[in-house]
C-alpha cells in the first residue's frame, strides 16, 4: 500500500456551475469525465500538478440535490507561492468569488473562500507544488487517540510534518512516511469540548492510492478496519472502509498507464 492520498471527493448540487468555479477561479482543468446512469463523476485538479499529486472529484447524483454540508467535513486547502497570499485572495475577491476569513483575520498566513455549494475552501502559502494544487483535507474528529490510533496502525501513516495542540483544539496533520512533499496531506482536527459532528451528505469520501486492491483490503481487514463495501461488493474496481468517526475511505488502484482514470 503506497498509501498517497489519491483524491477527495465532494457533492455538488449544480454540476457544470460547479466545474466552472474551480476552472474559472483556481484554473483546474478537467482531467476526466465518468456519466453513469444515476451519476456523473468529474475529476479537477492543475494542469501541471505533480504525478503524486492529489485530484478532486465532484459528483452530481441525477435528480438528486445534497441537503447538508455538515460540520464533521471541513475543507480542502490549495497552495499559493509564498508571500503571495494577498495578491491571489485579492484576485479571487476581484472574480467575484464568495468570501469567509480574509488574511488579515487569519494573521496573514492563510486565509478561506467558499465555492458554490458552501465547501470551504482554505489558500496556504507554500514553496513547492502546482499553484492551487491540493495541500490537505481536514476532517473533524471526536476523539483525537483514536482518530490517530485508526490512521497510523490502519494506513501506517505518521505525523511528517506538523502539529498544533492550542487551547482548545488540536491539528495533526497525517501522511505516508516517504511521501512526497506534492501529495496531499491529512489534516485531523481535534477540539477539546467534547462536542459531536454531523456527517452531511454534501461531503463525501478520501481515496487513498493503494497497490493492490484485494491484497491491501485484506491487510485492513487484519487491522481490524471497518468492511463497509469490501472489492468483491464494488466489482474488485475499489472498496471502502470508514474511520472511527464515520469519514469514508476509499482504496483505489491507479495505473498511470490506463487509458482512463475511472477503473470502469
Amino acid at each position: 500500500m503506497t498509501g498517497i492520498l489519491d483524491h477527495v471527493m465532494l457533492r455538488v448540487d449544480d454540476l457544470e456551475t460547479s466545474v466552472d468555479w474551480y476552472q474559472t477561479h483556481l484554473d483546474y482543468e478537467e482531467k476526466e469525465r465518468h456519466e453513469g446512469e444515476e451519476f456523473t463523476i468529474v475529476y479537477l485538479g492543475p494542469e501541471e500538478m505533480h504525478e503524486d499529486g492529489a485530484m478532486l472529484e465532484l459528483t452530481s447524483n441525477h435528480g438528486e440535490t445534497p441537503e447538508e454540508v455538515g460540520d464533521a467535513w471541513g475543507h480542502i486547502a490549495v497552495r499559493v507561492p509564498e508571500g503571495e497570499l494577498e495578491d491571489y485572495y485579492q484576485q479571487l475577491m476581484d472574480e467575484g468569488v464568495d468570501d469567509y476569513r480574509d488574511p488579515e483575520s487569519c494573521g496573514g498566513r492563510y486565509a478561506f473562500v467558499k465555492d458554490p455549494d458552501g465547501h470551504e475552501v482554505e489558500i496556504v502559502q507554500k514553496e513547492y507544488g502546482a499553484l492551487w494544487s491540493l495541500d490537505h483535507t481536514m476532517i473533524r474528529v471526536e476523539d483525537a487517540d483514536e482518530a490517530l490510533g485508526f490512521w497510523t496502525r490502519k494506513f501506517e501513516y505518521t505525523e511528517p510534518r506538523s502539529r498544533w495542540e492550542a487551547s482548545s483544539f488540536a491539528n495533526f496533520f497525517m501522511a505516508p512516511e516517504d511521501m512526497p512533499q506534492e501529495a496531499m496531506k491529512l489534516e485531523l482536527t481535534y477540539n477539546y469540548d467534547g462536542r459531536s459532528y454531523t456527517m452531511g451528505d454534501a461531503w463525501g469520501h478520501l481515496a487513498v492510492r493503494v497497490d493492490d486492491l484485494q491484497e491491501d483490503w485484506d491487510q485492513l481487514m487484519l487491522r481490524d478496519a471497518d468492511d463497509y463495501r469490501s472489492p468483491e461488493e464494488c466489482d474488485d474496481l475499489y472498496a471502502f472502509t470508514k474511520d472511527p468517526d464515520g469519514h469514508e475511505i476509499e482504496l483505489i488502484e491507479r495505473d498511470p498507464e490506463a487509458d482512463s482514470l475511472f477503473p470502469f
